[in-house]
């Protein structure tokens, strides 16, 4: 009764392969971008939960890079091809970055030099200008002649410093500590007090990971499909 006929004829090869590199080149594009907003969005969300944590400034030791952001090509394989964002710590402070390595992983802290670490108590300066305050601070400071100097005891145990013969704030304010005049004098708004503990002695001390940053990276890492989706959907 009749016949319905359909020819096709193939496209050369050189479509196929023109098809093939601008479609890697798409999803090429896609992964840059999306690892690159990827490592944007965890660096925020980890300074973000750093401060969260009364972590004070020490996220923004915190810093993130891609393969965009440095002008790389996706790494290629013969499976396919690999494009990266991350996050590191750009401080060169060996403090900074222990601090932030123990907040972020827990550390155990034991004293570098001596025998013990050395707390401060709360009628001294917490700080030493940027630095935490120690021992050898406060005498770089000159606490010594504004407060006293520093006398070794042992109370119930522990290991103590202590200061004799100074005085604190009336209002009750922390860290007020100052010594008497020369005359042996109190100062204006000041009481005496006898003894002052200036430093705890202890021979070690850990802390817990405030900041879960594995679980961040892996929340990202889940998102990136996601980025890629969206990052093609744009072209």
């Amino acid at each position: 009764m009749g016949r319905v006929k359909v020819q096709l004829r193939m496209p050369p090869r050189s479509a196929f392969d023109k098809f093939e590199r601008e479609t890697r080149a798409r999803l090429e594009a896609a992964a840059l971008n999306a690892t690159h907003v990827a490592a944007s969005q965890a660096k925020s969300l980890i300074r973000r939960e750093m401060a969260a944590a009364a972590l004070g400034r020490l996220g923004n030791a915190v810093d993130g890079g891609s393969d965009l952001e440095k002008h790389r090509a996706p790494r290629r394989s013969a499976a396919g091809f690999a494009a990266s964002g991350w996050v590191h710590i750009r401080s060169q402070s060996d403090r900074t970055r222990g601090a932030i390595e123990a907040y972020t992983a827990g550390a155990d802290i034991a004293p570098r030099r001596g025998r013990y670490l050395w707390i401060p108590g709360v009628d001294i300066p917490a700080r030493a200008g940027r630095a935490r305050m120690t021992p050898e601070a406060y005498y770089r400071a000159g606490l010594d002649k504004k407060i006293g100097p520093l006398i070794p005891i042992v109370s119930d145990g522990r290991p103590l410093l202590i200061v004799e013969g100074a005085s604190v704030s009336a209002s009750g304010k922390a860290r007020s500590a100052k010594g008497l005049t020369k005359r042996g004098k109190l100062r204006k708004g000041q009481i005496a007090k006898p003894v002052i503990v200036a430093f705890i002695g202890i021979r070690r001390t850990s802390r817990e990971a405030r900041v879960d940053v594995p679980a961040i990276m892996r929340e990202m890492q889940a998102k990136v499909p996601g980025l890629v989706a969206e990052q093609l959907n744009r072209r």
